[in-house]
Order: structure tokens, then C-alpha cells, then sequence
């Protein structure tokens, strides 16, 4: 079962920065669910998008 913390909570892990993750949560890319007024983030799930993302190669033009 996914795990699942508030921003705050998540960037007290050390995972990414709060605004990083309020970032994304605003462009639609954070994974996770709406429950109230509150963003809850899936921790397993964001890790592993930061892991892809980190491990793509970056073509600069």
C-alpha cells in the first residue's frame, strides 16, 4: 500500500524541496490525491518519478 504524507511532510524527508513539490502539484505532475483543501503526495510514487526523470539523457541544442 502506497504511503501518502502532505507537502510539508514530504519535503521533510529530504525527497525534494516544499516549493519543488508545490511546483508540480500546480503543473498537474506530482503524484497523489486531493483530499479537502489538503494535497496528499504518493512518497514510492514521486521517488520513482524523480529516479526516471534524473536517469533521462539531456539533449541541449
Amino acid at each position: 500500500m502506497p504511503t501518502f504524507k502532505t507537502i510539508r511532510q514530504t519535503a521533510a524527508t529530504g525527497l525534494a524541496s516544499e516549493n519543488f513539490i508545490r511546483t508540480l502539484v500546480a503543473q498537474g505532475k506530482c503524484p497523489g490525491i486531493r483530499s479537502g483543501n489538503r494535497f496528499l503526495v504518493n512518497i514510492e510514487a514521486l521517488g520513482e518519478m524523480l529516479d526516471a526523470e534524473s536517469r533521462r539523457k539531456v539533449v541541449r541544442e
